[in-house]
């Protein structure tokens, strides 16, 4: 089994996303996770990236609290929102691509975010997964701030249901593309967690952003 509880051997790749000159009209399409291409200049102010919270994640902190609650039944995610971010976006399902890589929300839409539903729903014992872009040709997107969340912040998921999960956030880090650890990232851990992903790490005009922000949280409150 996969990370993501899929009967395959390949995992679901990180995302690849361009940052785009902000206003530029032309948009020119990207295969998987992708944004636009356009030459945003490298001195240009780009998105937070974490701090004290990047360094590695120890195995206490990875380790699920038995105490937590039950594992919900499966339901898609629907909407998420993240308070301390002031992000409340609507959750579209997402697959993966010819590639093998999550699949992208329509970058146009600025406040959008993705569930690969071919994984765990958020809630149901695994590890569900939810992306979005961090910027677009119009300015930031809806995980543009994601770099600057703070550890013990709260996640909260919507799901078709009507149930709502709630999310702590326990570690945070920006990984290379080129060495993105899939099992780590992805890997169930007995429990209900979430992981968030855009784009982060350095940008250049020509290969784009080099690395992805990932946020680790495990359900702490279901409503």
């Amino acid at each position: 089994m996969s990370p993501l509880g899929e009967p395959e051997e390949r995992h679901p790749e990180t995302p690849g996303s361009h940052r785009p000159r902000w206003g530029v009209i032309a948009l020119l399409a990207l295969t998987g996770f992708a944004l636009v291409r356009n030459g945003l200049s490298d001195q240009a102010e780009g998105p937070p990236q974490p701090g004290g919270g990047a360094r590695p994640i120890s195995p206490a902190e990875s380790r699920p609290d038995a105490s937590g609650p039950a594992p919900l039944t499966r339901s898609a995610a629907a909407r998420v929102a993240i308070p301390s971010l002031k992000v409340s976006a609507p959750v579209v399902p997402l697959g993966l691509d010819k590639d093998g890589w999550i699949a992208a929300p329509p970058p146009e839409n600025r406040n959008l975010a993705g569930w690969y539903a071919d994984g765990p729903a958020p809630g149901e014992n695994g590890t569900a997964v939810i992306v979005g872009h961090v910027d677009n040709v119009s300015g930031p997107a809806v995980f543009f701030g994601l770099g600057s969340l703070k550890k013990g912040s709260t996640i909260r998921v919507t799901r078709k249901d009507g149930r709502a999960a709630a999310f702590e956030v326990y570690g945070i880090q920006v990984f290379a593309k080129k060495d993105f650890p899939s099992a780590r990232v992805y890997r169930a851990t007995g429990r209900p967690e979430l992981r968030v992903l855009t784009c982060g790490g350095g940008y250049s005009a020509s290969a784009g952003y080099t690395g992805n922000v990932v946020v680790f949280a495990r359900m702490t409150g279901v409503s």
